[in-house]
Protein backbone atom coordinates (compact mmCIF):
# COMPACT_ATOMS: atom_id res chain seq x y z
CA UNK A 1 0.00 0.00 0.00
CA UNK A 2 0.45 3.55 -1.08
CA UNK A 3 1.83 5.42 2.31
CA UNK A 4 -0.54 8.24 2.64
CA UNK A 5 0.60 11.90 2.65
CA UNK A 6 0.60 14.35 5.15
CA UNK A 7 -1.39 17.63 4.57
CA UNK A 8 -1.98 20.83 6.26
CA UNK A 9 -4.08 24.03 5.55
CA UNK A 10 -2.77 27.04 3.68
CA UNK A 11 -4.19 29.23 6.43
CA UNK A 12 -3.72 33.07 5.51
CA UNK A 13 -1.53 32.11 2.30
CA UNK A 14 -5.27 30.66 0.89
CA UNK A 15 -5.49 33.48 -1.79
CA UNK A 16 -9.35 33.04 -1.20
CA UNK A 17 -8.66 34.89 2.05
CA UNK A 18 -6.94 38.02 1.02
CA UNK A 19 -9.53 38.37 -2.58
CA UNK A 20 -12.70 38.19 0.49
CA UNK A 21 -10.93 40.63 3.15
CA UNK A 22 -9.93 43.01 0.05
CA UNK A 23 -13.11 42.55 -1.55
CA UNK A 24 -14.74 42.88 1.69
CA UNK A 25 -12.84 45.51 3.02
CA UNK A 26 -14.12 47.65 -0.24
CA UNK A 27 -17.38 46.42 0.00
CA UNK A 28 -17.46 48.12 3.56
CA UNK A 29 -15.88 51.55 2.10
CA UNK A 30 -18.74 51.80 -0.81
CA UNK A 31 -21.96 50.99 2.11
CA UNK A 32 -20.42 53.57 4.66
CA UNK A 33 -20.37 56.14 1.47
CA UNK A 34 -23.71 55.07 0.47
CA UNK A 35 -25.12 55.27 4.20
CA UNK A 36 -23.63 58.47 5.25
CA UNK A 37 -22.20 60.62 2.22
CA UNK A 38 -23.98 60.11 -0.63
CA UNK A 39 -26.88 63.10 -0.90
CA UNK A 40 -29.57 63.90 -2.85
CA UNK A 41 -27.61 65.33 -6.03
CA UNK A 42 -25.68 62.19 -6.34
CA UNK A 43 -28.50 60.19 -5.66
CA UNK A 44 -30.47 62.34 -8.63
CA UNK A 45 -27.57 61.72 -11.20
CA UNK A 46 -28.14 57.64 -11.18
CA UNK A 47 -32.03 58.02 -11.89
CA UNK A 48 -32.47 57.74 -8.21
CA UNK A 49 -30.47 54.53 -6.99
CA UNK A 50 -27.95 54.63 -4.53
CA UNK A 51 -25.46 52.82 -6.34
CA UNK A 52 -23.03 52.67 -3.71
CA UNK A 53 -25.31 51.37 -1.39
CA UNK A 54 -25.76 48.52 -3.57
CA UNK A 55 -22.33 47.58 -5.15
CA UNK A 56 -21.21 47.99 -1.52
CA UNK A 57 -23.98 45.34 0.13
CA UNK A 58 -23.37 42.95 -3.03
CA UNK A 59 -19.27 43.20 -2.11
CA UNK A 60 -19.96 42.24 0.89
CA UNK A 61 -22.33 39.55 0.09
CA UNK A 62 -19.64 38.00 -2.43
CA UNK A 63 -17.03 38.82 0.46
CA UNK A 64 -19.11 36.40 2.63
CA UNK A 65 -19.11 33.51 0.14
CA UNK A 66 -15.50 33.74 -0.15
CA UNK A 67 -14.30 33.49 3.20
CA UNK A 68 -17.24 31.07 3.74
CA UNK A 69 -15.67 28.88 0.83
CA UNK A 70 -12.17 28.83 2.80
CA UNK A 71 -14.07 27.70 5.75
CA UNK A 72 -15.94 25.15 4.44
CA UNK A 73 -13.45 23.70 1.90
CA UNK A 74 -10.26 24.50 3.22
CA UNK A 75 -7.09 24.08 0.73
CA UNK A 76 -4.63 21.37 1.93
CA UNK A 77 -1.39 21.28 0.90
CA UNK A 78 1.41 18.31 1.08
CA UNK A 79 3.88 18.49 4.14
CA UNK A 80 7.63 17.01 4.11
CA UNK A 81 8.73 14.75 7.15
CA UNK A 82 11.43 16.73 7.04
CA UNK A 83 9.64 20.10 7.47
CA UNK A 84 8.47 19.29 10.61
Amino acid sequence: MAEATKTTTAGAFDIRNIIGGLIGFYGVILLVMGLWFTDDADIARTDGANWNLRVGIGLLVFAVIMLAWVFLRPLRVPVDDDQQ
